[in-house]
């Protein structure tokens, strides 16, 4: 987001805001109701699980509809609307028994009784929407492994799949993978985006795009806490969306948001003390909650690029051991994170490489030197990223300069970067990777050559058919022991080869307001709100 904007832009964000704080005091349908309100700058696209591609849009869904399975704040797996389910010897069948107490979202368009039960075919239905050509879901490769699936009984479902894949029940906690009703879709069509109808902790009122969501209680949800109590706590939820991180950051001092996600340059020294600690003049006004983020963010390196400095594996190597991550984390995110010292597999994963890359600018500035010797030429790389990451672009820039590698910056808009990406077109790129499910396959993908750009996410075009010959039999592997000893040793064959420059493993940091209660934080950074209370009301 651009520091400055334009005097047009800043007359229409300000009048937003005005009217937002006035409506904020004009809430004759929702004063006597507990509402959890936050923004979401990144704007919201669709309210469709078909659609849940990315963290604006998987938030609201995540409050609407449930799927067979879901994570708990450990990521182990537990029952959703599946309320057990059984796993054939040969791990290629999967039967799931689901609740009988599970009912949709009220709706006209169910008839006079205006809902209905959940059965195994409407999981079978889902899943067929979520491949269908004409719905064109950038989720269906989650099933691309799925040989069948059918309602066996009207409680039963079970799943067939092509070649056994122990993470497989990690994939059906995403919210592709959730249940929607086929009258409600059929009728809607593509508008079933703004119209969801699930069985989720909440249910769907009003969305104003580019303005507001309003989610309320869902009555008749089926879930319980540990103590039996019926969930949701929460009234309603509120969602704004203000573009401006600097305003959001405002408001939720000022108390009009009762969260916010983000950790902008803006004010993350205003918030956090150099050691990431919140600072004590915000003790009594907010709480903080921090841990561990399946992301890692990172140089890719295009190894199929016609630059004789990136095919040289000791420039890469040089770029590895040419910079401080403790340095770079301490000084450009206040100690949010973790020096990234191993392989692309996160902290908080079984699988991380025993190897590490150790900062050494003394022989990272040899290996460059012999280049130059042999080659006669100092390597010269471009680096593309967008502007949210010029500070981080700007520090490697410096730190390589001192081994004797120039790096041009190439600022790009975040859809340009994305594509170039995806085409080759990039020499070196800042990006980042998010854990799709929890299993470490997820991230050591990158690396299969299979999996090449645009097609998957090879994004680097590494190959070495001994990583592509472990990676095939590694989904084979049902012992979790086992598999996770494969991992690691995938992790550093490839982190030997320098496809990529890991920077940090990142950190969920949440900043909530004190009568907030029950939020909790979770390595995928999963919203979940069906367990959160308010303890007081504000105006």
């Amino acid at each position: 987001m651009p520091k400055l904007l334009s005097n047009q832009y800043s007359v229409y964000l300000y009048l937003a805001i005005f009217f937002f704080l006035l409506s904020c005091n004009n809430t004759k349908n929702i004063e006597n109701r507990t509402v959890f309100r936050y923004n979401e700058y990144r704007n919201v696209t669709s309210l469709d699980p078909a659609f849940s591609r990315n963290p604006q849009n998987i938030w609201p869904i995540n409050q609407l509809f449930n799927g067979l399975v879901q994570l708990n704040k450990n990521l182990n797996i537990e029952p959703e609307i599946a309320s057990s389910w059984s796993i054939s010897p040969d791990g290629l069948t999967y039967t799931f028994y689901l609740r009988n107490d599970v009912y949709f979202h009220e709706s006209p368009i169910f008839g006079e009784k205006k809902t209905r039960r959940v059965e195994a075919k409407d999981f079978v239905f889902s899943f067929d929407r979520l491949k269908d050509p004409v719905v064109a879901s950038p989720g269906s490769w989650v099933l691309l492994n799925v040989e069948n699936y059918e309602a066996t009984a009207e409680n039963i479902l079970t799943i067939t799949l092509k070649n056994p894949f122990p993470a497989f029940l990690g994939l059906l906690t995403m919210r592709y993978c959730s249940v929607v009703p086929k009258e409600v879709t059929n009728y809607y069509g593509v508008n079933f985006r703004s119209n969801p109808i699930g069985t989720g902790p909440f249910y769907f009122k009003r969305w104003d795009e580019n303005v507001k969501l309003v989610l309320l209680k869902n009555q008749k949800y089926f879930e319980k806490d540990t103590n039996g109590n019926k969930l949701p706590f929460l009234d309603a939820i509120s969602v704004r969306f203000i573009p401006d991180i600097q305003s959001e950051f405002m408001l939720f001092l000022q108390g009009k948001f009762d969260f916010i996600n983000s950790l902008d340059a803006s004010y993350k020294d205003e918030l956090l003390d150099y050691d990431g600690t919140l600072r004590s003049k915000y003790f009594e006004k907010m709480n903080m909650l921090k841990g561990p983020y399946l992301n890692t963010e990172y140089i890719g390196i295009f190894l199929d690029s016609n630059n004789p400095a990136i095919k040289s594996k000791n420039i890469r190597r040089a770029l590895n051991i040419g910079f401080d991550r403790k340095l770079m984390v301490a000084f450009l995110r206040n100690n949010i994170g973790y020096p990234a010292k191993r392989g692309i597999i996160p902290k908080g994963l079984p699988g991380t490489s025993d190897d590490e890359i150790k900062y050494d600018p003394k022989l990272a500035k040899r290996l460059v030197e012999n280049y130059i010797k042999k080659t006669g030429e100092r390597p010269s790389i471009k680096l593309a990223t967008d502007s949210n990451y010029i500070d981080l672009c700007e520090y490697l820039q410096r730190e390589f300069q001192k081994i004797g590698i120039e790096i041009k910056i190439d600022v790009m808009p975040t859809a340009s970067l994305r594509q170039a990406k995806s085409s080759g077109k990039l020499e070196l790129f800042r990006a980042s990777w998010i854990a799709d499910y929890p299993d470490a396959e997820n991230y050591l993908s990158l690396f299969n050559s299979i999996n090449f750009s645009p097609i998957g996410p090879n994004y680097t075009h590494y190959k070495n058919p001994n990583f592509d010959k472990m990676y095939k039999n590694s989904l084979v592997i049902m012992s979790d022991t086992l598999r996770f000893k494969k991992y690691r040793e995938m992790d550093s064959l490839a982190l030997s080869d320098f496809p990529i420059i890991p920077l940090y493993y990142d950190q969920v940091v949440r900043f909530v307001q004190k009568d907030v209660e029950g939020m909790e934080i979770n390595p995928i950074n999963l919203l979940v709100l069906k367990n959160v209370k308010k303890i007081s009301r504000r105006n």
